[in-house]
């Protein structure tokens, strides 16, 4: 049987399947995957499996080809967001079934090599490697680079870890621009928060997997003399804050009893860190890695949780399966838990939204 010409995958399913009358669910059961695995490839929000693809093919009795062969002309890859100069450096990823170019900035692994350079808006990309073969990822993780490296230690996939707050990783996920945010909103007496806050923001059809439990506090500067959080409020201290929407401004807000005017803010954690060190402030949240990377001292304030959220319908896409892989190794849980202030014995734990 043929079908009219379309350069999106997902329609030519959603014409094959509807041309026999069938649902959604008919189709998932006859080839035995899930129902929003089927909602997600006919909105090309996910691009199948090569075992999906196949089953789909079989009970449709066409091609793979058919459905998922690339058509001459179709669309090539778009910005994820529009880069703030010209020429700029780009990363190219399939996410959500569309290939996506994202303007290179600086990671939580420090540079990443450049898939491509634009010389203008207009210019054409050049598509070196496999897009699917790129994960990209939104949190504040420090130690997102370890993740990276022992994600791409078979060299099979690459790890792209954006630096951004809990807020706005949530919104890139929601936008459809990200495979992975991390999420840090909750203290660990209270499990049930980023579910609570998948649902209200996103909905439901979320994975969570959970990266480690860390320590969050504040850092001081060198010779501050203030050894308590008490005394810390009760002085005249230069607070170096974080942007509303992140774990770490969240935690001061509770810590002064209501939101604060901050001057000086830091786009990380280790920014918060380096900012108190090189002496723009004298006090600030973040977690005890970074103070003591930078070499201050600590105040302890609480155990969080550290989440890493996706779409449930992505979870049989490999770039996923190999990260929840690598999140259950004793080679990562090990490296992980050596970090001052995490802990790791809840790591590759999944929970459902």
């Amino acid at each position: 049987m043929t079908i009219e010409p379309s350069d999106r995958a997902g329609v030519r399913l959603k014409l094959l399947r509807e041309s026999r009358h069938w649902s959604q669910g008919e189709l998932a059961a006859r080839a035995g995957i899930s129902r929003t695995g089927v909602s997600a490839i006919e909105g090309d929000r996910l691009v199948p499996s090569v075992t999906a693809a196949i089953a789909l093919a079989r009970v449709l009795e066409v091609t793979v080809e058919e459905i998922f062969g690339e058509r001459s002309g179709s669309e090539g890859p778009s910005w994820a967001w529009p880069p703030r100069h010209f020429p700029t450096r780009y990363w190219l990823a399939e996410v959500n079934g569309r290939r996506l170019a994202f303007p290179a900035e600086p990671t939580a692994c420090g540079e990443r090599e450049h898939d491509g350079v634009a010389s203008a808006s207009d210019a054409p990309f050049v598509e070196s490697g496999d897009p699917k073969t790129t994960l990209v990822m939104a949190g504040c993780d420090p130690a997102a680079g370890l993740l990276a490296s022992h994600f791409e230690r078979e060299g099979r996939f690459r790890l792209i870890p954006l630096l951004r707050s809990s807020r706005q990783a949530l919104q890139l996920m929601k936008e459809g621009l990200v495979h992975v945010a991390g999420v840090h909103l909750a203290p660990t007496d209270s499990p049930d928060r980023h579910r609570d806050i998948l649902r209200e923001e996103l909905g439901t059809g979320w994975r969570m997997v959970r990266l480690a439990e860390w320590e969050e506090g504040v850092t001081v500067a060198p010779g501050l003399g203030q050894k308590s959080i008490r005394a810390l409020l009760r002085s005249k201290v230069r607070w170096i804050g974080r942007e509303p929407g992140s774990g770490a401004r969240r935690c001061l807000d509770e810590l002064f009893g209501k939101p604060r005017t901050l001057r000086r803010l830091a786009g990380d954690h280790r920014g918060v860190a380096d900012a108190v060190r090189l002496g723009w402030g004298d006090a600030g949240i973040c977690l005890r890695l970074a103070a003591e990377e930078a070499g201050l001292e600590f105040l302890s304030l609480q155990w969080e949780s550290y989440d890493l959220c996706y779409r449930a319908e992505l979870e049989d896409d490999p770039r996923l399966k190999a990260l929840v892989s690598v999140l259950r190794n004793p080679a990562f849980t090990g490296a992980i838990a050596a970090l001052p202030g995490y802990d790791a014995r809840n790591s590759g734990t999944m929970s459902t939204v």
